[in-house]
């Protein structure tokens, strides 16, 4: 099977080949879109991120064979023209069903880590909307984005280190008033199926 760094490189002479990179990976940077800045704006998003991956593939790194990390690092920066849609997004959250309600959901979606995890973000939705937009991004990209600290650097564009100080500032902000230590970052457990876009859904 072909990396995708060797399917990017095919690309520049037959354009047609860059799909394959679009098949690989848009359920995993659709759900990402689709968490940050809800249904609205998907599409929109999605097809932009895509469409910016194929204008700059020439300068994509060889040496990275996965394309996830860029590719969500491109959503990332589209993201930042959509902060309306994503204030609404995280408003959405700060007010959605219970999890008694979100239990009534498929059987197999309504899991107990999963419920865990929705009821913690309900209850830091505010906090994590006040985040300053670079430590927001950082957090969710590793969260939503399941990178790595040295991907999320390479999307980001920064340094390993800034993002281990970013996470570092997140959790001590997101720690519940009055404690004294870093709070985890479980609560937003990556569910393998949880926010895959699914096209025509």
């Amino acid at each position: 099977m072909s990396t995708d760094s060797e399917i990017i490189l095919r690309s520049l002479d037959d354009p047609g080949a860059f799909a394959e990179i679009f098949e690989r990976h848009v359920r995993s940077v659709g759900g990402y879109i689709r968490r940050r800045v809800g249904t609205d704006a998907i599409e929109d998003v999605l097809s932009e991120t895509f469409l910016v991956a194929f204008r700059k593939r020439a300068g994509y790194d060889q040496d990275a064979a996965s394309a996830r990390p860029w590719l969500l690092g491109i959503a990332t920066r589209l993201v930042a023209r959509h902060r309306a849609d994503e204030a609404r997004q995280w408003r959405a959250f700060a007010v959605s069903a219970s999890a008694s309600e979100a239990a009534a959901e498929t059987p197999h979606l309504a899991s107990d880590a999963r419920l865990d995890a929705d009821a913690a973000l309900r209850d830091l939705a505010p906090r994590i909307a006040a985040l300053s937009s670079r430590d927001r991004d950082t957090l969710l990209l590793h969260a939503w984005g399941d990178l790595t600290y040295e991907q999320i650097a390479d999307a980001l564009g920064v340094p390993v280190g800034t993002v281990r100080s970013r996470l570092n500032r997140v959790r001590r902000k997101l720690a519940p008033p009055g404690s004294h230590s870093a709070t985890r970052l479980t609560w937003m457990a990556k569910e393998e199926n949880d926010g895959a876009y699914r096209a025509g859904a």
